[in-house]
């Protein structure tokens, strides 16, 4: 099992910046990639980034260059800043962990989510 707790969304101004939190524990030994999602009103969850235990990235072609999603292993800690924050990033955001079990199987952990709020 891995809990994850994300922290850092709060309301901000358009153009401003946000760093977001997810700190996991339990099983964390297990995961091999984290990630945030994104879901806005009325709309799917769609991903956001991917970081792997090796610290490879991945990103939404949308949102490539003002997301950056980052880690701290000494923290388990993982991070996402977002710049240039516009009305349309407004959505609650997820973070998500990803293991493999000893059954071989790939399991999904999910946090409760922070709010962002863009507005002005």
């Amino acid at each position: 099992q891995v809990q994850l707790v994300e922290s850092g969304g709060e309301l901000v101004k358009p153009g401003g910046s946000l760093r977001l939190s997810c700190a996991a524990s339990g099983s964390i030994f297990s995961i091999n990639r984290m990630a945030w999602y994104r879901q806005a009103p009325g709309k799917q969850r769609d991903l956001v980034a991917t970081i792997t235990t090796g610290g490879s990235t991945n990103y939404a072609d949308s949102l490539k260059g003002r997301f950056t999603i980052s880690r701290d292993d000494a923290k388990n800690t993982v991070y996402l800043q977002i710049h240039s924050l516009k009305p349309e990033n407004t959505a609650v955001y997820y973070c998500n962990a990803r293991t493999t079990g000893w059954d071989g199987l790939e399991y999904n952990y999910w946090g409760q989510g922070t709010q962002v709020t863009v507005s002005s």
